[in-house]
């Protein structure tokens, strides 16, 4: 609703020359003005009692912007009497305020009808607050095709509300024209229509257009727009423009402006700022702020009053609350408690609280309870519930039902459900198939599938091609840099397969080092191929050492040649007891070879 009425008309007068907005103009000195203001006032009085009809509806003007309503009604009722149409919409506006809705739309009609673009902007609003949309966007149009601000933004909001396509040209005209509400409005519009066009896939860039509006909102101190351009700027990197936009949003009051302040301060290291943008948003209702209080508590060992912040943020509203309480009971024992929580949450539709229930209550042995919280989880989109369920159907031998669960996890880009779909489509022989999940889970990190394409790629390559003079050319090979990568993140069997690259080209002290680093974590042909890598440099009584370790790990050949080490010693007795070592853990080869070796022993010993 115009305040003011017909600022056209009145500004045409020369004698109203203070805009409605106090925040359009520099007042270097409130008292100097306000005793402009009494002169203006006493001058439009005398001229007023003279009979001078513009200086009647100006000082109505005055008064009713003052707030003096008893004052201004005779003006604006004398002035409307002879004509004047801006005081025919103050009167209007007078009208409003006092609570006479029909009279006010009467002298309104008269001001419009007379060509008043902001009493046709007050009727629209009046017809439309009665449910009258006909007659709304009638007087709207008048307004808006007249040049009216107001009367633009409010066709639009109107047309919007319709769905009708038009509004988008009206909500533009509004925004052209400074109204900060159409800016900011004309800039979602845009952002949901990109959005739309690409096909629902949100990635967070606003068209350029847009964000030119939220730019030209936000600097007329729209705080939605200012936030709006910070997410923007954020997700682009510009990370100091962000903080700018945040800051002056959040000064303005708005409590994610406030949040984001704060993340962004504790992502460069300023957690005590940011506890303070924090407080500020959580005390103002804001529950992501809240809980990231509760987070930075839980963190410094103050579950105390972490609970509270987690508790604050529930009652905000925010189910993320709920969720973390269930961690923080989780993490303290207090299994109950963390199941009440767990179980808050996911009723409220929250999907790693169902899956947290639903692990809560596996761990518990509730098999049959924990399904369909997985099963609501992963419908959900929690990637983590589709491969726990993969799990759960693997476990009772349901390999369909798990692989399907799988490949929809690893769909989503679960490490190690695109390594357990590689593993399942290699023991059904497709090959290229499991080739291509097992790159996406070692791309993501999974050492174990690393392995697995490396002997998947292994296994295809061809015989290394000789020299011209007979010796083997090395070619580094895709595999050996898949092995490597494995072996570089403490895979066993990757690093024997990489120590025996490097014995094979020749590189002892590259395979002694892989050999020992397989050794030393626990692998049983480590330890046998260094203990032969050892030998061959002449250092039995140290390969000894890790053939025992790997004799005692089970592995038959090593419990061989430590058999025959101590045979050559003469130490028959002892040669004996790990030839007996070998026969019992085999394989078949090994068996048969210290039987012979036994019982020659045997012999040895008896004779």
């Amino acid at each position: 609703m115009d305040v003011m009425g017909d600022k056209a008309t009145l500004f045409e007068t020369g004698r109203f020359v203070q805009p409605s907005s106090r925040e359009d103009t520099e007042t270097p000195d409130e008292t100097g003005e306000i005793a402009d203001e009494a002169a203006e006032e006493l001058r439009q009085r005398l001229a007023a009692e003279a009979g001078d009809v513009e200086a009647m509806s100006v000082l109505g003007a005055m008064l009713l912007r003052r707030g003096d309503l008893d004052g201004a009604e005779p003006h604006l009722r004398a002035a409307t009497a002879a004509g004047d149409r801006a005081a025919a919409n103050n009167l209007g506006v007078l009208l409003h305020q006092r609570g006479y809705a029909d009279e006010a739309a009467g002298w309104w009609r008269i001001a419009a009808v007379a060509g008043s673009t902001a009493a046709a902007h007050a009727l629209g609003r009046h017809h439309r607050e009665r449910g009258d949309e006909p007659a709304a966007e009638y007087w709207l149009r008048q307004s808006a095709e007249q040049g009216h601000t107001l009367g633009a933004y409010a066709l639009a909001d109107l047309l919007e509300h319709r769905g009708d396509a038009a509004a988008e040209q009206w909500m533009r005209v509004a925004a052209e024209r400074g109204h900060r509400e159409a800016a900011y409005r004309l800039a979602r519009a845009l952002d949901r229509k990109a959005a739309r066009e690409a096909g629902g896939d949100d990635d967070g860039r606003a068209p350029e257009e847009a964000e030119q509006w939220y730019r030209q909102a936000a600097a007329r101190g729209h705080r939605r727009a200012a936030l709006q351009l910070g997410t923007i700027l954020e997700r682009r990197g510009e990370l100091k423009e962000a903080g700018r936009w945040y800051l002056t949003s959040a000064k303005d009051g708005e409590a994610r402006a406030a949040c984001a302040l704060g993340f962004l301060l504790r992502d460069a290291g300023d957690t005590e700022n940011a506890a303070v943008w924090w407080l500020r948003a959580a005390q103002d209702g804001d529950g992501n702020a809240a809980n990231a209080l509760g987070a930075l508590h839980a963190e410094r060992g103050e579950t105390q009053t972490a609970e509270r912040w987690y508790r604050a943020a529930m009652d905000a509203g925010d189910v993320n609350g709920a969720y973390n309480l269930g961690l923080l009971c989780a993490e303290q024992g207090r299994t109950a408690q963390a199941e009440q929580w767990y179980r808050r949450a996911a009723y409220a539709g929250h999907r790693e609280a169902a899956n947290a229930l639903a692990i809560l209550l596996l761990q518990g042995g509730d098999e049959t309870g924990a399904e369909p919280w997985f099963s609501k989880a992963a419908e959900a989109g929690s990637v983590d519930a589709a491969f726990n369920l993969g799990i759960l159907h693997a476990g009772r031998g349901e390999d369909r039902a798990a692989l399907r669960w799988y490949e929809r996890a690893a769909a989503a880009g679960h490490t190690e459900a695109a390594l357990q779909v590689g593993i399942a489509r290699l023991r059904d022989g497709d090959e290229q198939e499991a080739e291509r999940h097992l790159r996406c889970a070692a791309g993501g990190g999974s050492a174990e599938a690393a392995y697995r394409l490396a002997t998947v790629l292994d296994a295809r390559r061809p015989p290394e091609p000789a020299h011209e003079l007979g010796e083997p050319v090395h070619r580094r090979s895709e595999c050996e840099e898949w092995y490597e990568r494995a072996a570089s993140q403490g895979h066993r069997r990757a690093q024997v397969r990489v120590g025996m690259l490097a014995a094979a080209r020749g590189d002892v002290v590259e395979a002694a080092r892989w050999y020992r680093e397989a050794a030393e974590a626990g692998s049983r042909n480590g330890a046998f191929n260094l203990g032969l890598l050892l030998a061959r440099e002449g250092s039995e009584p140290e390969a000894a050492v890790w053939w025992t370790r790997a004799a005692d790990a089970g592995h038959g050949r090593a419990a061989l040649r430590l058999a025959l080490v101590y045979a050559r010693r003469g130490e028959l007795a002892e040669g004996q007891r790990w030839a007996d070592r070998a026969v019992s853990l085999g394989p078949a080869s090994v068996t048969e070879r210290a039987e012979r070796l036994r019982d020659a022993l045997r012999q040895e010993l008896s004779a």
